[in-house]
């Protein structure tokens, strides 16, 4: 089919779709959330952040495969790390450098990075978001139209672990918030459906709301092969392009 780059499936053994809105050129931006929550991992195998980077690193490859320049900003608090966009053959290696060389550690305001990045911006981009949400949603919800209303074309890639996607938890256990540290001691099976209906209303609002601001809005678990989550997402977005 003229939508699979062979290229990129005989170097990976995965299939990527090709068509990435790529009729015309556009600088993309990888934004990376490196609040300490997105070192979670359950099964003590992929991180939500090693999943988000292996997203990334896909994503770039892409891009810079149609020529495309694309760059990072890594935040917490505020943006930490940034890579300028470009779209020669050596970027990828200078992304995949700087993404091995960040980790996820302390608190995190993702609606003030993202106004950040939104004054950094000169021309129309398009910017990835790779983040767990766990914050305000109305702030991150309003950085996110303020980047539409800039004429930005956004993604946002919504990266849970699988526990926190299907509280596996029995019994009574103890919690810890990732990021204040604080604990909590509860019985998981009473808990449960409480938990599993305040995520579900929290992915519902983001989808509803990204969709009326035409932002892609991707919710994914550490589960799930990113490769063919991520070739789904693709899949989609060329059919309504």
């Amino acid at each position: 089919p003229k939508d699979i780059d062979w290229l990129i499936y005989a170097k990976t053994d995965k299939y990527y779709v090709k068509k990435f809105e790529a009729e015309t050129n556009i600088t993309g931006y990888l934004a990376m959330d490196l609040s300490r929550s997105m070192a979670y991992t359950y099964r003590q195998e992929l991180t939500k952040f090693d999943y988000a980077v292996c997203l990334a690193a896909a994503l770039c490859y892409l891009m810079i495969h149609q020529q495309d320049p694309v760059g990072v900003v890594a935040f917490d608090t505020r943006i930490r790390r940034s890579l300028a966009p470009k779209a020669r053959r050596s970027q990828l290696a200078q992304v995949l450098s700087l993404l091995a060389s960040i980790r996820p550690a302390g608190q995190t305001d993702i609606a003030q990075s993202l106004n950040q990045l939104a004054a950094m911006l000169r021309h129309a981009s398009l910017v990835m978001l790779f983040s767990d949400l766990l914050a305000d949603p109305e702030g991150v919800l309003q950085a996110l139209y303020r980047l539409r209303h800039g004429g930005h074309d956004v993604i946002v890639f919504h990266v849970l672990d699988e526990a926190e996607a299907r509280f596996p938890f029995d019994g009574m256990v103890e919690l810890e918030d990732p990021e204040s540290r604080q604990r909590l001691t509860l019985d998981a099976d009473a808990f449960r459906a409480d938990y599993l209906s305040a995520l579900d209303s929290f992915r519902q609002r983001f989808r509803r709301e990204c969709a009326q601001a035409r932002i892609d809005y991707v919710p994914l678990d550490t589960s799930m092969r990113f490769d063919r989550a991520l070739m789904e997402y693709l899949q989609r977005r060329s059919v309504r392009s």
